[in-house]
């Protein structure tokens, strides 16, 4: 291995630690590795791994501890017993979790003596270390700055800011906006499948609408963010007459339509509080404030 590059700890080795793990490899990281089972380890340690008998042991090979387990109750099992090592080293946890786990996490880090960033992976195990893949961070500038390098073998490092729970909140909207449109391409999938087009020749069509949607977003973001909704592209009253189109395609050869019902459900709410005659980015206000209060 390389001596240039600066030697990384990761600790539990399911399939997206074990990723993370062999990311640090193909980068010329010298690796440590612990893993509960001792077996999850042995490909790694074919690869030039360092396999340590012990969290303490892995701690204490590198300064910097990359942690992927269950949750942050395992962080916590795994790591306390290891928190004399922790001390004058940072943790760089991508274990999933809540904001406010986030919180709790980097004090219970600080009180070890440890750097600490939370981290979200935006991606399967597949797609660890390319660079076109986004690992979002959150925590200390100056901690994120000083391993920025040695995180980038896993892919894009993107700091968010300060505050520790940034990573896991970005998580939880970006997933909500994959699951969204994932679905809504689903049933767009099968309103033409029912016409016998095949899923491979409606997707690139598809796609290529989402690049229009992305001008919508970004036309609407600034709206969002002042609070004033102009009409003057394409209205909420102008949209509930077209997802009627949509529902009625799909009712007619026996879709189910929970998700466009719901689509319209929403948008009948913001017009009923007044959003009738502004742009779709106007829905915002009821996803805010559902109870509708003023």
């Amino acid at each position: 291995m390389s001596s240039d590059r600066q030697a990384v700890t990761v600790i539990g080795l399911g399939s997206m630690g074990s990723a993370l793990a062999a990311a640090f490899l193909d980068r010329g990281h010298p690796t440590t590795v612990w893993n509960r089972s001792a077996a999850r380890a042995r490909p790694l340690a074919e690869r030039g791994a360092r396999l340590a008998a012990t969290p303490e042991e892995a701690v204490a090979a590198s300064p910097l501890t990359v942690a992927c387990v269950l949750d942050y109750d395992a962080l916590y099992g795994v790591l306390d017993p290891a928190a004399a090592a922790l001390a004058g080293r940072t943790l760089v946890n991508l274990s999933s979790g809540s904001p406010e786990q986030a919180h709790e996490a980097v004090a219970w880090a600080r009180s070890r003596g440890a750097g600490y960033l939370d981290g979200a992976i935006m991606t399967t195990p597949p797609g660890v270390g390319s660079p076109e893949v986004m690992f979002l961070y959150s925590g200390p500038h100056a901690v994120f700055e000083a391993h920025r390098e040695t995180l980038a073998a896993l892919g894009d490092p993107l700091h968010l800011g300060a505050d520790p729970g940034l990573a896991s909140l970005y998580d939880a909207a970006l997933l909500g906006l994959m699951w969204s449109t994932l679905t809504g391409w689903l049933h767009g999938t099968a309103l033409v499948g029912a016409e016998k087009t095949p899923a491979t020749e409606f997707t690139p069509i598809a796609i290529r609408w989402l690049g229009t949607v992305n001008r919508f977003l970004t036309a609407y973001a600034p709206q969002v963010d002042a609070g004033r909704y102009p009409g003057d592209d394409a209205t909420v009253d102008v949209q509930i007459a077209a997802i009627d189109h949509l529902i009625h395609a799909a009712e007619a050869r026996g879709l189910d339509n929970a998700l466009p019902e719901l689509l319209k459900a929403t948008m009948e709410r913001a017009r009923a509080t007044g959003h009738g005659g502004d742009s779709y980015a106007s829905v915002i206000e009821v996803l805010r404030n559902p109870a509708g209060e003023r």
